[in-house]
């Protein structure tokens, strides 16, 4: 039996991009069959991104109509909105939205490019969330030039891609970010599922074929990983890139993900060796594609519909965020993307961050998932003292969890993800269900390492697990900024203190975040400090020496005994030791 769309949806979008020069996107939002009084709302956040970001202070203009005459709105909140009106007839509502984000969590526009997701554009008409939504994207003359590409199903589009998209529901709509412009594209398939990938704004000397090329391949190995020779759980899939001067993230979605990368990152013709900027690059793609199904479908307890008006809590970011944080990198060694040194060179990175970090100790990284929204978004001069990232603890949770299971011989980490997609039917799931395929694929309890490695503040135990499977992890002497427990940056203005870490030298003269390091003191003389080295230059061999601070415009000298060089303390270093051993867990070398 074939199931009829029907000719309009109940709820209607159009959008005009026109006012490119005001950086204003016009909506039209017609409610075929609204209720009496009907409520409406913008979202505070988007999912991916924990933080509340406040979209209704883009939006503006805002009136009613019904049958042509004017409808009152009351507004309830900071973010919602009454209609007086009554029950049945259309009523239309109209409104702008200033998009000035280049970032992939809001909207963006100007004459040469424009960027929505629908959290930041498309009001919620509450009680009609399951009905479906249409939304209609117009190309005025001036944007003759322009396509368009989103991941939304189309219903009535141009070749340009402009035109009207289908969503099942409210919550497939917003999840659906929209590139407009005069972009460059390309379609390719992975595992037999059509792909497109979208850039915007490359410099001419971009390698495009090397970066299709390599996206694929990374596509290729997740699906892989999640299903074997099986389907995904999407249809067709869209990577939208936007390339700017200086700019890194991504954005997760179900069938398409948003990214912003630097133009010196991107692949450049006739450039053989791949840069730092470009391997980094694939991991985001990585990542992201990864989050399809560790996130979007695989997801939160506390996900499985998601609240627009608040705080959606959740201590399983550490497995969402952290194990996808493991995979994303580790997917570019099994894709032969990068070698066994670079890969183990990433993830000597992931370790130092966090054993720089004191707030370990403070926080366990269940704890910092469920504060991610005043903390790991609202960063400030504590937060490395107070917290843990659960982007690099929860990777290195994964990679113990991962270690430890190869090491007992009879599953993996990607069995697990496999067996959890299984168990959950890819919807939502807790932490029992982490442990409850872990007792089913080995036959004992994990709960004690979940206790300790999640929840506890404890050290991991990275060194025993890695020589275990043939990598040495050895510590090497600390840098200066490390030794003295501070973080600061380095410019024409000379040194300034960012962060002051807990138990460091640092702390204990009194230095404090904010304060200008100007110069330091030696018997008989006294030197002008430009950057952090200058230090150990000036220093010589004493480790008493006086530091010469600007705090609020008053001068400082304060005692400071420099630390010795202590590589117990200090960065480490990640070496194969037995070849055979870890291609077992890495692949061919």
């Amino acid at each position: 039996m074939t199931t009829l769309r029907p000719a309009t949806a109940a709820v209607h979008y159009r959008i005009d991009p026109s006012l490119v020069h005001q950086h204003l996107y016009r909506v039209t939002l017609t409610v075929h069959a609204p209720a009496a009084r009907q409520q409406l709302s913008l979202p505070v956040w988007i999912p991916g991104s924990y933080l509340v970001r406040e979209f209704a202070k883009n939006l503006q203009s805002l009136s009613a109509s019904q049958d042509g005459r004017p409808v009152a709105l009351m507004q309830l909140d900071k973010c919602s909105w009454r209609a007086d009106c009554d029950a049945g007839h259309p009523l239309v509502l109209t409104y702008e939205v200033a998009a000035y984000d280049t970032s992939v969590r809001t909207a963006w526009l100007d004459a040469s490019r424009g960027f929505f997701n629908g959290t930041s554009v498309c009001l919620r008409v509450h009680g009609q969330e399951d009905e479906a939504h249409d939304i209609e994207i117009e190309r005025p003359q001036a944007l003759a030039g322009w396509s368009l590409a989103t991941g939304l199903a189309p219903h009535k589009v141009a070749r340009s891609g402009f035109g009207t998209y289908r969503a099942r529901d409210y919550d497939e709509l917003v999840d659906c970010p929209v590139e407009m412009g005069p972009f460059w594209s390309i379609r390719f398939t992975a595992c037999g599922v059509p792909h497109r990938l979208v850039v915007a704004g490359a410099a001419a000397s971009f390698d495009s074929d090397r970066l299709v090329r390599d996206v694929r391949r990374i596509c290729q190995e997740t699906i892989r990983l999640w299903h074997g020779e099986g389907r995904p759980p999407f249809g067709s899939y869209v990577f939208l890139l936007n390339v700017v001067a200086d700019g890194y993230g991504g954005l997760e979605h179900r069938n398409s993900t948003a990214l912003i990368c630097g133009r010196r990152d991107l692949p450049r013709l006739g450039e053989e060796r791949a840069s730092e900027g470009y391997q980094t690059l694939l991991g985001l793609f990585s990542h992201e594609y990864f989050h399809t199904w560790n996130v979007k479908r695989l997801r939160p307890a506390q996900f499985a519909r998601y609240d627009y008006g608040q705080e959606n809590y959740t201590q399983l970011l550490w497995f969402f965020e952290g194990f996808t944080s493991y995979y994303d990198d580790l997917l570019l060694r099994r894709a032969a993307l990068i070698d066994h040194a670079s890969y183990l060179r990433v993830l000597a990175k992931t370790i130092n961050q966090v054993l720089q970090t004191p707030g370990r100790h403070v926080q366990s990284v269940a704890q910092a998932s469920y504060d991610a929204w005043v903390k790991y978004y609202r960063q400030d001069e504590n937060t490395p003292n107070a917290t843990v990232s659960y982007y690099t603890k929860g990777a290195l949770v994964g990679l113990c969890l991962d270690l430890a299971l190869r090491r007992d011989g009879r599953a993996t980490l990607d069995d697990a993800m496999r067996a959890l997609w299984q168990r959950t039917h890819g919807g939502p799931m807790d932490e029992a269900d982490l442990l409850a395929v872990l007792q089913q694929l080995t036959g004992r309890d994990w709960s004690p390492q979940i206790a300790a490695w999640v929840h506890g503040t404890g050290e991991l135990p990275l060194a025993e697990l890695l020589a275990a499977h043939g990598v040495a992890l050895t510590h090497q002497a600390a840098p200066l900024a490390q030794r003295l427990g501070l973080r600061a940056s380095e410019g024409a203005g000379g040194v300034q203190v960012k962060t002051v870490l807990r138990g460091g030298a640092a702390e204990a003269a009194g230095f404090m975040a904010g304060d200008e390091w100007l110069g330091v003191e030696l018997p008989g003389e006294a030197w002008r400090l430009q950057q952090l080295d200058d230090l150990l230059l000036y220093a010589g061999t004493h480790n008493q020496l006086t530091a010469l601070l600007a705090r609020d415009r008053r001068l400082l000298r304060l005692p400071l005994a420099l630390p010795p060089a202590d590589a117990a303390a200090g960065t480490v270093r990640l070496d194969v030791a037995d070849a055979q051993a870890a291609g077992r867990w890495l692949g061919p070398a």
